[in-house]
């Protein structure tokens, strides 16, 4: 049986934002999981860096966990501090910018095939 969560430790209390460093001029990403129907990954963006806009067929859960980053949908800015979540919606454009060194856990729900 292959395992499905990877990159992470098991059975045992972490504070996901500790688990990636911050790279100077570098978006540093860390995939958990990624199948048909979910991908769950980290990133560490480095202040200025980001990722520009695209779509994803999922909607796309963002949690922020360190600092502070910019989410872009169809071209309105909202800023997201640690703790703070948004849904970036399928199939409408985004892109995440670190206004500060920022670090945020993302989930993307797929659609049943």
């Amino acid at each position: 049986m292959s395992e499905i969560l990877k990159n992470i430790k098991k059975a045992e209390v972490l504070a996901l934002k500790d688990t990636m460093e911050y790279t100077e001029g570098q978006v540093v990403s860390k995939t958990l999981v990624q199948n048909a129907g979910v991908g769950i990954t980290l990133f560490a963006f480095a202040k200025g860096e980001g990722i520009s806009a695209h779509e994803s067929k999922g909607d796309a859960f963002v949690t922020a966990l360190d600092g502070v980053g910019e989410i872009t949908i169809e071209e309105k800015k909202f800023e997201l501090k640690a703790g703070e979540s948004i849904v970036m919606p399928a199939n409408h454009p985004h892109a995440v910018y670190g206004r500060e060194n920022f670090k945020m856990l993302l989930v993307v729900v797929f659609p049943e095939a």
